[in-house]
């Protein structure tokens, strides 16, 4: 078994990288590293002499962050001497992905596919930024809520631990047929109306004006024209103090891990060119119309935008 103390992390790296290349699915390496509990605070890579022999310090986030970028689980370290923990990274099977689905169009995200077993709610780099973003909006002032995409419901979920709900109105509405079902068994409060319907064709609905949007990971889809419909809604379908909260992902779904990175056609590895182009244009759109942008998040970008117009 591999031991490192002073390498650096670019050896390290590239070390792992080649021993797991030609690896299947779910193999385990183990290698010896310095407890990082040993210092109570240092910076990644800094050097530290322990019973005459140098190391060079890692804490376990670290850890965690080459094992996400080598496309592989943490397992759980053991402790292997005083000075010493064993880690042990497990190769994800990147094939196993919601994003290669076979199902048809309508079912791809229904319950009896791969991506309904996500909870993105579960997910803290999903979670404390979708948080913040719905105090940014001052979430408990807003009466009419509209999301899009909803699925089965995860974001209303948050509001309604969040804040009290029985004086709002809430709006989901997909294109999947069984996700909406779900989403109505799991909200069957009176002031919850779930739509299964393509959002191309949003008009034919007559819902009126909303005082927030809300759309994760939605108006990216290939069906939809996605400045078109997000215009359309700034224009048409938000009240005039109203606010907006898009979740744009910067990630994938491998292995059952979300893993950071938006992945562009035609690469293969994270490439991010067209993920910033539309943030940029919803950020400079919504600028010109007078509302108050921010950007917050990681694995999921979050644009929250609130009207500053009178």
């Amino acid at each position: 078994m591999k031991k490192f103390t002073n390498e650096t992390m670019q050896e390290i790296f590239e070390y792992l990288q080649n021993s797991l290349i030609n690896q299947n699915p779910d193999f385990i390496i183990s290698f010896e590293v310095l407890n990082p509990d040993i210092i109570t605070s240092a910076y990644a890579g800094e050097k530290t002499i322990i019973d005459d022999q140098e190391y060079l310090y890692r804490g376990y986030k670290s850890w965690t962050d080459l094992a996400e970028l080598l496309f592989c689980k943490m397992l759980t370290p053991t402790i292997n001497s005083k000075n010493s923990v064993i880690i042990r990274f497990q190769k994800l099977d990147i094939s196993d992905s919601f994003h290669k689905s076979t199902l048809a169009q309508k079912e791809k995200y229904g319950i009896n596919s791969e991506f309904f077993s996500i909870n993105k709610n579960e997910e803290p780099a999903f979670l404390a930024h979708y948080l913040k973003a719905l105090k940014n909006v001052d979430i408990s002032s807003k009466k009419r809520i509209l999301n899009l995409g909803i699925n089965s419901g995860d974001e209303f979920e948050v509001i309604k631990n969040l804040t009290v709900t029985n004086d709002k109105e809430f709006v989901g509405i997909d294109f999947c047929p069984s996700a909406i079902e779900t989403a109505r068994d799991r909200f069957k409060e009176e002031n919850f109306t779930f739509y299964n319907h393509d959002i191309n064709e949003l008009d034919s609905l007559n819902l009126g004006k909303f005082d927030l949007i809300i759309t994760i990971g939605t108006l990216q889809s290939s069906g939809l024209n996605f400045k078109v419909i997000f215009m359309s809604l700034i224009q048409n379908y938000l009240e005039t103090d109203g606010a907006i909260i898009l979740g744009f992902p910067n990630c994938r779904w491998m292995g059952k891990e979300m893993i950071y990175g938006a992945k562009a056609p035609n690469y293969s590895f994270s490439e991010m060119t067209l993920l910033y182009k539309d943030v940029y244009f919803c950020k400079k759109y919504l600028q010109q119309k007078k509302f108050r942008v921010t950007l917050t998040g990681k694995n999921y970008v979050f644009l929250t935008a609130t009207s500053i117009r009178k």
